[in-house]
């Protein structure tokens, strides 16, 4: 069975910064692109930043773009978002995900598929931006 662990979360003032974690376990790691999404109350959930199964493709949401790193050690086993000079707006419920399947895809792709059953889905770490 398929296990997806965030932490990392945190209550943060405005213009600092925390990195999130994500390991997964009941799969192939290094098969597998991941990302990570969020949810603001009252929002829908959105894709933040995905990465290719190598690491070596990236996206970030335009939102995010300059403020956070996205990385994966799969040596490891463990998915990483690195949050810099963050804002109030950044407030949320942030969400690893596995794409379901052992396979390359596209990590704009990936983070498109933000409500679908493609994906395997911690249960979400808070972090709270104070201004």
């Amino acid at each position: 069975q398929v296990q997806v662990v965030e932490s990392g979360g945190g209550l943060v003032q405005a213009g600092g910064s925390l990195r999130l974690s994500c390991t997964a376990s009941g799969l192939t790691f290094n098969d597998h692109g991941l990302g990570w999404f969020r949810q603001a109350p009252g929002k829908e959930r959105e894709g933040v930043s995905c990465i290719s199964r190598s690491g070596g493709s990236t996206y970030y949401a335009d939102s995010v773009k300059g403020r956070f790193t996205i990385s994966r050690d799969n040596a490891k086993n463990t998915l990483y978002l690195q949050m810099n000079s963050l804002k109030p707006e950044d407030t949320a419920m942030y969400y690893c995900a596995a794409d379901r399947y052992p396979r390359y895809v596209t990590p704009s792709v990936l983070c498109s598929k933000s409500d679908t059953g493609d994906n395997y889905w911690g249960q979400g770490t808070q972090v709270t931006v104070s201004s």
